[in-house]
C-alpha cells in the first residue's frame, strides 16, 4: 500500500512523536515527481525560484502569476506530499484584504495546502485574517530574504539578546495568530531549539540546527544544480552540474561530427514511395 496524503494533523503528530519532518523545494512537474518519489513529507515552492529558475539576483522580482504557475505545475506532480506556496514580495504587505485574496489564489488556482509568508509580529493581522478565511499559514522568521536589504545582508539573525528575544516574541505572536508551521532561517541552533519547545507550531529549520521538528533544503543545492557552491547551511548530496554539462556537450559534439542521429534514431519509408514523389 502506498503512502497517503500528508496533512497538517500528521505534521503535528510527527512533532509530538519526535519524528523528523522532511521538506524539499520543487519548482516544476518533473522536480515534483522526483521529490515525491524520494519520500518528502512536505514540498515548498519557494520564491527562491526567482534565483534558481528565473535568473534573478534575489527573490524580490518574483510575481504572483509566476508563483501560481509554478505551484500548479508542482501540484500536478504530487500525490502524497503536503504542498506549501511561498507568497512573493508585496503580495501580502500592502493590505490585509489583498493578502487574503492572494493567499486564496494559491489554494484555489494552484492547489496548495498552505501558504508561507515572511515576517514577525507585524504580520499577526495578516496571519489571523488568512486563518479566519480557512487558509493554513506557515510563518518564516530569522533571515527573511525578501527584506535582506533591511537586514543588512545575508547573515545569521538573533545572535544577541535583543535579537534573540525579538525572534521569541515574534514566534509566540505568530502562534497566537494561528500559524501552524514556522520556518527558522539562519538563527542559532540553541535559539531554534528553545523556540521549538516553547511554541505549539511545527518548526522547520534551514541553518537553524538539528532540534527543529523538520528540515528544508533547496532542490538545486541538494543536487548540485547551481554553478555556485552551496551555502553553509546546505548539504550537497550529488554534483549534477558537471555531469549534465558533459552530457549536453557530448550531444553537441555528436551532432557536429555526424555521429547523431544514427540510423537507429530515424524512421523508415518504402523507397518506392519516395521514388514516386514529385520533388
Amino acid at each position: 500500500m502506498g503512502r497517503r496524503q500528508v496533512t497538517i494533523a500528521d505534521l503535528y503528530r510527527m512533532k509530538r512523536e519526535n519524528q523528523k519532518i522532511t521538506v524539499l523545494t520543487a519548482y516544476d512537474f518533473p522536480g515534483a515527481l522526483m521529490v515525491e518519489e524520494a519520500g518528502a513529507d512536505v514540498v515548498l515552492v519557494g520564491d527562491s525560484l526567482g534565483m534558481v529558475c528565473l535568473g534573478y539576483s534575489s527573490t524580490v522580482p518574483v510575481t504572483m502569476d509566476q508563483m501560481i504557475d509554478h505551484c500548479a505545475a508542482v501540484r500536478r506532480g504530487l500525490t502524497t506530499a503536503l504542498l506549501i506556496g511561498d507568497m512573493p514580495f508585496m503580495s501580502y504587505q500592502v493590505s490585509v484584504s489583498q493578502a487574503v485574496a492572494n493567499a486564496g489564489r494559491f489554494i484555489k488556482e494552484a492547489g496548495c495546502d498552505m501558504v508561507k509568508l515572511e515576517g514577525g509580529a507585524e504580520m499577526v493581522p495578516v496571519v489571523r485574517a488568512m486563518v479566519d478565511a480557512g487558509i493554513a499559514v506557515c510563518a518564516h522568521i530569522g533571515l527573511t530574504p525578501q527584506s535582506v536589504s533591511k537586514l543588512g545582508g545575508y547573515k545569521v539573525q538573533g545572535k544577541d539578546l535583543a535579537g534573540a528575544q525579538k525572534l521569541v516574541d515574534d514566534a509566540k505572536a505568530l502562534a497566537g495568530a494561528g500559524a501552524d508551521l514556522i520556518v527558522f532561517e539562519c538563527i542559532p541552533s540553541a535559539l531554534a531549539a528553545a523556540i521549538t519547545r516553547a511554541t505549539p507550531m511545527v518548526s522547520i529549520g534551514i541553518g537553524a540546527g538539528p532540534d527543529c521538528d523538520g528540515q528544508v533544503l533547496v532542490y538545486h543545492d541538494v543536487l548540485g544544480l547551481a554553478r555556485r557552491n552551496p551555502p553553509k547551511m546546505a548539504k550537497q548530496y550529488v554534483n549534477l552540474w558537471p555531469l549534465i554539462t558533459e552530457a549536453l556537450g557530448n550531444y553537441c559534439q555528436d551532432v557536429r561530427s555526424g555521429a547523431f542521429p544514427a540510423a537507429e534514431h530515424g524512421f523508415a519509408i518504402d523507397q518506392a514511395v519516395v521514388d514516386q514523389l514529385k520533388i
